[in-house]
């Protein structure tokens, strides 16, 4: 795996890690041009939205580089990011946004991937991105930050296939709306006994994340 560090432009100081696959390891996806650098073998990517930034997430979180490298393993590039500094969600939102724009100028196939906190910033951006991902996932996700922000009514307007991992022992974030609405629309949830942070289980929480995503982005 060859990991690159990179600006995300947008307005907002949003820096990047890029994980691609050993093949992919020459090309400069971020100085080059858009139009070339889509013409790149790696076609596919995801983008991974890291958990709440006042509670020290970051794009280093376990969950996120487990999930990171079972994608590069599969071939499909990983784009983990930080947000800039904290906006209520709002800014938040706009980064993992323009993360996702980044990723669609370069990649044929974008998926994006959240985990807390970045799970309820992966709904929002999916949401609102256009065009929209295509491939979501979202790990212990929360269901809403504002009256504006609610991640769980989001969910219906998210077009593509939806993926929501939960454990069935996390209090800590308030992922039931969500689940429940995503069983409503009939989006693929996996049920796993963990807490939030499902310690010990980062394998198979990948796998499950890993092995969903390369389905659907083909």
């Amino acid at each position: 795996m060859h990991s690159e560090d990179l600006p995300i432009p947008g307005g907002r100081d949003v820096r990047a890690t890029l994980d691609t696959p050993d093949a992919d390891a020459n090309a400069d996806l971020a100085a080059s041009p858009p139009d070339e650098t889509k013409a790149h073998s790696a076609s596919r990517i995801v983008v991974a939205c890291p958990p709440h930034p006042q509670h020290r997430g970051h794009r280093g979180d376990k969950r996120l580089t487990a999930v990171s490298e079972a994608l590069v393993e599969s071939g499909i590039a990983c784009l983990r990011f930080d947000y800039d500094d904290w906006d209520e969600g709002y800014g938040e939102r706009e980064d993992a946004r323009n993360a996702l724009r980044w990723a669609r100028e370069r990649y044929d196939r974008v998926g994006v991937f959240g985990f807390s906190f970045g799970g309820a910033m992966a709904t929002l951006a999916a949401a609102t991105t256009d065009p929209q991902p295509d491939a979501v996932s979202l790990l212990a996700p929360a269901s809403r930050l504002a009256e504006d922000l609610d991640a769980a009514e989001a969910l219906a307007d998210v077009e593509g296939p939806v993926q929501v991992v939960y454990g069935t022992r996390d209090d800590t974030a308030d992922w039931r709306p969500l689940v429940e609405r995503a069983k409503e629309l009939e989006c693929e949830t996996v049920e796993m006994s963990a807490d939030h942070f499902f310690v010990g289980q980062h394998a198979k929480v990948a796998d499950a994340v890993g092995a969903f995503l390369v389905e659907q982005l083909g």
